[in-house]
């Protein structure tokens, strides 16, 4: 693990698929509708999926979002592509099961202990936030903003995901896998209706805390993410769950790990130089000093 930034995170923002939900817990099923070719589909399924998203937000590069379609449809379209590039015979029920299966994808053993821990976090473990109201409005941004009711940030920093997924696709998600109530905001770029690693996905981030990108810990496993992340300004935690190497874009994230306890561990560190840089400040500026 290692720690490159001394701000004290106001909120922290995770990456959803392949960050805090398994997007491979599909391969039992598809290894029992296609025996032998369960993980060559979950693998060619997840990398289609990521380029769709990539090619229909760079279509619409100009500002225009005609190519923009909900991440189910893009999740849908990527394994109808992948089953006939491996030449595998996509039934109706196959297709059904499949999706069935990634609507309700495995948390990773490791994701809602944490959170509850973050949650949960003493009241020296932040600085106050407070939330931004957000519109009502059918038509604005307020579309990605799912607040999670009843639960109490107190002093520490605030929760929230920000993914890909459309908004349906994540209330199911975050249900199933036992995160109802962990976080403060889910975020959606369906509210923008581009595909990170655009900035107005990103953007959401920052809207829905009123806090600067700096003061945001991004945390994703996707290293594509991250580097996008770091670009658009926030402090970066790559959760490199499968040891892959870093991305070769001339860019760097604020911390690694390949855990959440590495996370934590992260946070802490960061939190405490935060502390240090603003007693330092302090003492720097007072009267007579």
């Amino acid at each position: 693990m290692s720690a490159t930034t001394t701000l004290s995170p106001q909120a922290v923002i995770f990456d959803a698929y392949g960050t805090l939900f398994d997007v491979h817990s599909v391969i039992a099923a598809a290894e029992q509708i296609f025996p032998g070719h369960g993980d060559a589909l979950s693998q060619l399924w997840r990398q289609k999926q990521i380029e769709y998203t990539q090619l229909r937000t760079l279509a619409d590069a100009g500002g225009d979002v005609a190519h923009y379609r909900p991440f189910w449809d893009v999740t849908l379209d990527a394994l109808r592509f992948s089953a006939k590039k491996l030449q595998l015979p996509l039934g109706r029920t196959a297709e059904k099961r499949l999706m069935d299966e990634y609507a309700c994808l495995s948390a990773f053993p490791d994701a809602v202990p944490a959170l509850r821990l973050l949650r949960d976090a003493a009241s020296g473990s932040g600085a106050r936030i407070a939330s931004r109201p957000v519109s009502a409005s059918a038509s604005g941004p307020s579309r990605a903003v799912s607040s999670a009711a009843g639960t109490s940030r107190g002093s520490r920093p605030g929760l929230a995901i920000l993914s890909n997924g459309n908004p349906q696709m994540l209330d199911v998600a975050v249900k199933s896998a036992g995160m109802s109530g962990l976080f403060d905001h889910v975020l959606s770029v369906d509210a923008v209706r581009a595909y990170k690693p655009a900035p107005a996905a990103y953007a959401l981030g920052p809207q829905a805390f009123d806090v600067h990108p700096r003061e945001i810990v991004f945390v994703s496993s996707n290293g594509w993410d991250v580097a996008g992340a770091t670009w658009f300004g926030f402090t970066t935690f790559w959760l490199n769950r499968q040891n892959a190497p870093l991305e070769e874009l001339g860019v760097t994230p604020h911390g690694t790990g390949a855990g959440m306890s590495d996370l934590l561990a992260f946070l802490k560190t960061v939190t405490s130089a935060g502390r240090a840089h603003v007693t330092t400040s302090r003492i720097r500026h007072s009267p007579g000093a």
